[in-house]
């Protein structure tokens, strides 16, 4: 490789010692930039009738079974994250499915109340 390299008149560049390749005001811009989004999502998620994003949150399984589960968002132990959908097992049905928050204006009595005694675990 350095024969390739000294024959194409190139040379390889590496950081001197004790050089970062990135400083750290620019990755404490984008650290704030993903959490100004997360907030922000979650604040319009809020707004939109999803009361229960950045905690508990009533979610509805593919079969239709309602459940309670902490929906955090940019975070996941327990689902594997799917845009707005997590792929997480349902406690009610027993089963792996795709799983959505559900507003709470599209809830009746029954289903909050059947939500509110049916969460998944705590811990991964």
């Amino acid at each position: 490789m350095q024969n390739f390299l000294k024959a194409s008149g190139t040379s390889r560049r590496t950081p001197a010692a004790g050089h970062q390749t990135s400083s750290p005001l620019a990755s404490a811009a984008v650290t704030a930039a993903v959490v100004a989004v997360l907030v922000g999502g979650t604040i319009a998620a809020r707004r939109r009738g999803y009361s229960g994003l950045g905690g508990n949150t009533v979610v509805r399984c593919r079969q239709g079974h309602i459940f309670t589960t902490i929906w955090i968002p940019g975070a996941s132990l327990k689902a594997v994250r799917l845009g707005w959908a997590r792929l997480q097992r349902c406690p009610v049905g027993k089963h792996w499915s795709l799983v959505t928050p559900v507003k709470d204006s599209d809830l009746t009595d029954e289903e909050r109340r059947m939500a509110a005694q049916n969460h998944d675990v705590w811990i991964p």
